[in-house]
């Protein structure tokens, strides 16, 4: 297998120069078909490459490839190789599993769309890309594949062009990740400047044998954290991922919920050596990541989008994910990130059904009882939302319990303010399951401008404003009061039913109870080597209990307020957290006001006086050539005259030096 792992991105790679050719001949649903096998067919590679790695001692899991030499530049040299060990197979597994999922729930929701094809060549491309982001065994072949999930993200986000916010919305992903990139990029510098390589197992070797250590260890790890931040949605650089719902909603769930948004806490768990010598940058890493979560959450209480619930739900679960990196709890990390794929992927593609069935429209106020018309929707959301509320048995709370606990052994307010942020996922994510499936069938109820106290805009006014930003497929919404909702086809059911189950028994994978059932602990363990949580026996299930006491909380307050009708919804659902905090606001209005005067300054400065100066030194000395210039004529007399007076004075300057 060490020979063919080039296969694992060959595959969607095949399948993406295939429709470019064909895609559009093939059309609706062919294309779809072949982008789906084509990653399923790079799902079964992997599989190969998993079982062939567990047929080896710890010691031995590891393939290396090295497929040809990349660049060479004097002393810099990059090959292009792939690095197949437990982290990144484990990436692999979920990256492909999953996005075989999405693709074929692609078939059915993008049926009828005129770009069909083109939707497709794009997701093959993205997972190719996704694929050398994490196999890759250097930082620039990471750093490739991290710039084509990129680039990949901003057409898939701004698919639907023609509406000037799509639009908007896939070039402000695109502005906001060049911002971590810059972290990626000067943190590459730096690594290469110390050791001389940017190879992973050199990186590692250098951190263990003593040569990154100090404010070297702690300089590359912030540097990384800025770029983590920027691709996995941390403040300050969170903004787009909720505008990123403007893309159809099978993107949602592959790049911003399963797949691209975890690449930055990837990225930072494949650097660990490194971070372990980073002393208090892990702290740094920590804050970014509970402050994230606990600030999302808020925010998430007030959206009325459905989809934007989940996109802030997504930043506060990758504010978990690095609150585990930062508390060098790396198999937690893993182990929530893997779960989070299965449950929030599940739940992306719910809404879609959802958003299908309702004729497009994606504001929960006009929903209710769906649970009677979509039964295979609401049963499998349903799964999704308790394994995010953190309820045993389900994935959630495995995941979830262990960052938690890693984060009570080294920080009490850390775990606090995680605590916290799990009440209210709970709560929110309720409130979503409530309004969506649960209650009056709202749509059917006439259609009034009633005043909405939390943002004091009318109910229709505000619908429109997220209409605008996220209104998914055909751009409107055509629901009417005589419209019955009908359960989706089963190409988007199956893959709704498959992640439903993975999110129901995915805790197996690291069960808390003995050694013998910390399956993914021991898988890792060779990358991320072994980590004791701090957090022992009696301990570990009172942290339990009152985790699962505080998602219960949540639930109950949530079927309180918005099922028995107990409570104002208003009082809840805040001025402040509808807009985000006006974090939007505040960084449009800086750009627009002091940020452009700024940079405008900038550009004075340097048209003015960089460009001046260098300007004026080259009229210096073009105003010398010409003066010189006059001294030679090209005559022969005139440099024999010339060489004459030079020699009279050197004969005069010896003759006056030997009178002396």
């Amino acid at each position: 297998m060490e020979k063919l792992l080039w296969i694992i991105p060959a595959i969607p790679f095949a399948g993406f120069l295939f429709l470019v050719v064909f895609g559009r001949r093939l059309g609706d649903p062919g294309a779809g078909w072949i982008a789906t096998t084509a990653v399923g067919g790079s799902f079964l590679a992997v599989v190969a490459v998993f079982v062939e790695l567990m047929g080896n001692d710890a010691e031995s899991r590891m393939l290396h490839q090295s497929v040809f030499d990349w660049i060479a530049a004097g002393r810099f040299s990059v090959g292009f190789g792939l690095l197949a060990d437990p982290l990144s197979v484990t990436m692999c597994l979920f990256v492909t599993g999953v996005g075989a999922l999405i693709h074929l729930y692609a078939i059915g929701y993008m049926k009828g769309d005129p770009r069909f094809s083109k939707f497709f060549v794009y997701l093959n491309l993205f997972i190719t890309a996704m694929l050398m982001l994490v196999l890759g065994d250097n930082l620039l072949l990471t750093f490739l594949g991290w710039e084509g999930v990129g680039a990949c993200s901003y057409f898939l986000i701004s698919f639907w062009h023609e509406d000037p916010a799509n639009a908007s919305a896939g070039k402000k992903a695109f502005v906001t990740n060049r911002i971590g990139d810059w972290g990626f990029m000067i943190g590459t510098f730096l690594v290469w400047t110390t050791i001389g390589s940017i190879n992973y197992l050199d990186i590692s070797e250098a951190a263990h044998s003593g040569r990154i250590v100090g404010g070297t260890a702690v300089a590359i790890a912030l540097l990384f954290m800025v770029g983590a931040a920027g691709k996995s949605a941390q403040l300050p650089l969170f903004v787009w991922l909720p505008d990123a719902m403007a893309g159809p909603t099978p993107v949602s769930a592959l790049i911003h919920a399963a797949t691209m948004v975890t690449s930055g806490v990837y990225l930072l768990v494949r650097l660990n050596p490194v971070l372990h010598e980073a002393s208090w940058a892990n702290d740094v890493i920590a804050w970014v990541g509970v402050i994230t979560a606990l600030v999302a959450a808020t925010i998430a209480v007030s959206q009325n989008d459905i989809k934007k619930v989940l996109a802030y739900s997504t930043v506060s679960q990758l504010g978990y994910l690095f609150l585990a990196v930062g508390t060098r709890n790396y198999v937690a990390a893993i182990f929530h990130m893997v779960t989070h794929a299965f449950f929030k992927a599940l739940m992306f593609l719910g809404s879609g059904s959802v958003i299908v069935g309702m004729a497009h429209e994606q504001d929960m106020r006009k929903f209710g009882n769906l649970r009677k018309y979509m039964p295979i929707t609401a049963g499998t959301f349903i799964i999704g939302w308790l394994a995010i509320a953190g309820v045993p048995p389900f994935s959630g709370f495995w995941s979830k319990d262990e960052i938690l606990a890693g984060a009570w052994a080294e920080n009490k307010v850390m775990w606090a303010l995680g605590l916290l942020t799990a009440l209210l996922t709970a709560f929110y994510m309720s409130r979503q399951v409530f309004l969506t499936f649960f209650g009056t069938e709202k749509w059917r109820e006439p259609v009034t401008a009633v005043h909405h106290e939390a943002s004091g805009e009318g109910v229709e006014e505000s619908t429109a404003a997220e209409n605008a930003h996220s209104n998914d497929h055909d751009h409107g919404s055509h629901l009417t009061p005589d419209h019955t909702p009908r359960e989706s086809p089963w190409v988007m059911t199956l893959p709704l039913v498959v992640l439903s189950l993975l999110a129901l028994v995915a805790g197996v994978l690291n069960l808390p109870f003995s050694s013998g059932t910390k399956h993914l602990e021991h898988w890792l363990e060779p990358v991320v080597g072994s980590h004791e949580l701090g957090v022992e026996g009696s301990q570990l299930v009172v942290l339990a209990v009152v985790a699962v006491l505080c998602g219960l909380i949540g639930i109950g307050f949530a079927a309180m307020v918005y099922l028995r009708g107990k409570g104002s919804p208003a009082a809840i659902e805040r001025a402040e957290f509808a807009h985000g905090w006006y974090i939007d606001e505040a960084y449009s209005w800086f750009m627009g006001g002091p940020g452009r005067k700024f940079f405008e300054a900038v550009s004075w400065f340097d048209r003015t006086v960089i460009d001046g100066v260098v300007n004026g030194v080259a009229a210096g000395v073009s105003a010398t050539g010409s003066g010189l210039r006059l001294a030679q004529t090209g005559r022969v007399r005139n440099s024999a005259i010339g060489i004459a007076a030079g020699t009279v004075a050197v004969l005069v300057y010896v003759v006056v030096r030997m009178s002396v």
